[in-house]
């Protein structure tokens, strides 16, 4: 596998959580114009939030998934965060798939 992009937040770095979520917002927006793209993105913790109804960034999620990105996210996650039935990008997997991803990935990136 390629390169995996990890996010275990809906927020990029630790301080401020509007400007966190600034930052998430114009990062999936600078990647979907990105020469160089991720094979994948695993989403788990709150990240799997990114995905769900309702979120500020479907829609570089979706262009994402249109330009070949595979977007993934922890099930367990989603379930404890009560979202199953408002997953709106990417696909629910469960642990063994992750691990597989990130052992297999020649490189990854978490934010």
């Amino acid at each position: 596998m390629e390169r995996v992009i990890v996010m275990n937040s809906d927020k990029i770095g630790q301080g401020n959580e509007k400007l966190g979520a600034t930052l998430t917002k114009n990062f999936l927006a600078k990647l979907m114009s990105a020469d160089l793209k991720p094979k994948m993105m695993v989403l788990y913790n709150s990240a799997v939030k990114l995905a769900a109804k309702g979120s500020d960034v479907l829609e570089s999620l979706h262009s994402l998934e249109n330009q070949g990105v595979e977007i993934i996210c922890c099930g367990t996650c989603v379930n404890f965060h009560g979202l199953a039935d408002q997953m709106e990008a990417g696909r629910v997997t469960n642990m063994p798939e992750i691990v597989k991803v990130l052992t297999e990935a020649q490189s990854t990136v978490t934010l």
